[in-house]
Parts: C-alpha cells; structure tokens; sequence
C-alpha cells in the first residue's frame, strides 16, 4: 500500500474534528505572517519614494497595511487618505514612532472627489517635486441581490469602487509625467488600484460590486496603453476574502456559530487571507521589483480563480 501522503489528508474536506483541525494550522499560519510582517529587517525597496494611498482607514484595513510596510521599506513621504478621519491620528502617529525618517501627511477626504484627488497629487509635486507611486484602495462592498439594489445604490457603488480609481489614474499619471527637477527628467510611476476577484469571476461579490472591480480590471488595461512610453504601470490587485474591516460582517457571523473553520474553504488553500498578504503585493507593484510588469490583474485568493469548479477529491 502507498504511503499515506498531506495530499489524501486535504483531497475531501473532513467534516467535524477536521474542521477544528485546519483552523487550528489556518490561525497557526497567519500568525506566521504576522510576525513575519512585523518583526522583519528594514528594507529600501522604495527608498525616497513619494506614494499615496487611499482607503487606510479600517485598522485591518489593506490600506494601513500598506502604509505601514512602505513606511518599513524607507518611503520619503507618505500622504495617507480616508473619508473616515477616525483611525488617521492613530496611522500617523505609528509610522511616525516607528520610523522617524519617513514623512507622514494624513487627509480626510473622498477618494472619489476629483478636487480632493487633483489636490493630494499636486501638493505631493509642490513639496517633494515627485510622485512615485499612487495606490488606490478605497473602495465599499454590497452584499443585495441585484433585484433589490437601487439605481442610486449602483451609482454610489460604482463612485466609491471606479470613479475613485479613474481619478487617481488620471490626476497621478499628471503628475507622474512632469519633469521631475531633482533628476531632470520624467520620472514615471506606479498606480495600483484595488479590484476584486470578484471582477475576475462571478460568485464572489454583489452586481454592482463586481461591475464596479471589473471596471477596474478594464481600466487598468486601457491606460496601460494609453499611459504608454510615459514609464508609468498600471496594475490591480484582485484580493479573495480577506479579512478586514469590510467584510468583518462575514468573519463574525461564522464566528458566532462556530462555522470559523470553514471560512475560505473554497480555495485550494483552503482559508481565507490578512490585509498584510495583499499589502505585499502592494510592495512588490509599488517597487522596481516589478518594473517589467504592467496592465495586469494580480489575483490573491489563494488558488480561487485558478480552476471552474470541481468536487473536492474528485478532479483529474
């Protein structure tokens, strides 16, 4: 007989004791990458860097997360914003106790008014004569079927979710295509927006939500090419379930009936994610670690949209 193999464990999910089981080595895992994400050296991946990031407001928010690890890898100046002003004292004050070098400028505004957007892009170039990086996450979730979504509901989706990002790629890329004096010349950029899995494949979020994340995808793809020769990418990143402030709804009702173990089971990691794995991704398109890469969807789901569906066990 074979050797029993961690494969015929993970082929059928075990009801039960099993489900206690994977949340225990799920908990045991993420805790990994907590510590990891905290306790690791200092880096420079975006050293003397100019970046802004919307949407870090929620405090397991992707958004704080990022704005946490760019400050950690030696960003110039950060411009933090959130329509929420609540948690942005606190951000500020953390990078700023942590990493006394690294510049920190909150904002409470809309990410989806274009004023407001204009504004953060323009001062970044009045202060530090640059902007290097604009990371677009603000962005809401709905949870009606589409029978009972309003047609102001469907606008306000789309407003906060895609008009936020077309003005963040059409005010950053302004400002990334002027001559940056400190070097004398154009100095390119990064844009990274927020969608979803969710505007990869059906099944993981509301209509107007997912034709907002899709319009997203679309967008990025769009200026990638019309943004050509300029140095400036544009990429999305395509989170699964993530557990945050947005979606802290879904994790705390299956807390409350004991069904936490089964959150994210449709991947084949089997579980769901923490802002600080998208927050790396976040790093990796923000840094010339990427340099090469431009117009893409980058799903982190853990496997989600990596396959139609199948019975667990029984796939070729």
């Amino acid at each position: 007989m074979a050797p029993k193999t961690a494969y015929d464990d993970a082929a059928v999910p075990k009801k039960g004791g099993g489900d206690g089981k994977h949340l225990r080595r799920t908990q045991a895992r993420l805790q990994q990458i907590r510590s990891q994400f905290i306790q690791s050296p200092r880096g420079s991946k975006l050293k003397d860097k100019v970046c802004i990031i919307t949407g870090v407001g929620s405090l397991k928010g992707i958004g704080r997360a990022a704005a946490l690890l760019y400050a950690h890898e030696g960003a110039k100046h950060l411009y933090l914003i959130d329509f929420d002003p609540t948690n942005l004292p606190d951000l500020k004050a953390t990078i700023e106790k942590k990493y006394p070098d690294v510049k920190v400028t909150t904002l409470q505004a809309d990410a989806a008014d274009e004023t407001a957007i204009e504004g953060v892009c323009q001062q970044a170039l009045k202060e530090e004569g640059r902007l290097d990086v604009f990371f677009a996450n603000a962005g809401i979730a709905t949870i009606k079927h589409f029978a009972k979504t309003s047609g102001d509901q469907f606008m306000k989706t789309m407003r906060v979710n895609a008009l936020s990002c077309f003005l963040a790629l059409k005010h950053a890329s302004a400002a990334m295509t002027q001559e940056n004096a400190a070097i004398g010349k154009v100095s390119g950029g990064s844009i990274i927006m927020t969608a979803s899995v969710a505007g990869i494949r059906s099944g993981a979020g509301s209509t107007d939500y997912s034709a907002s994340k899709a319009a997203v995808n679309s967008m990025a793809q769009t200026t990638a090419y019309q943004l050509q020769r300029t140095g400036i990418r544009v990429n999305t990143l395509c989170p699964g379930l993530i557990e945050t402030g947005m979606t802290s709804d879904t994790f705390e009702y299956a807390r409350s009936r004991g069904t936490d173990g089964k959150i994210g089971q449709l991947n084949p990691l089997g579980r769901y994610g923490i802002a600080e794995e998208i927050a790396q991704v976040a790093l990796f398109l923000a840094s010339d670690d990427s340099s090469y890469i431009n117009g893409q969807a980058i799903a982190i789901d853990g496997g989600l949209t990596a396959s139609s569906p199948v019975v667990p066990g029984r796939s070729a």
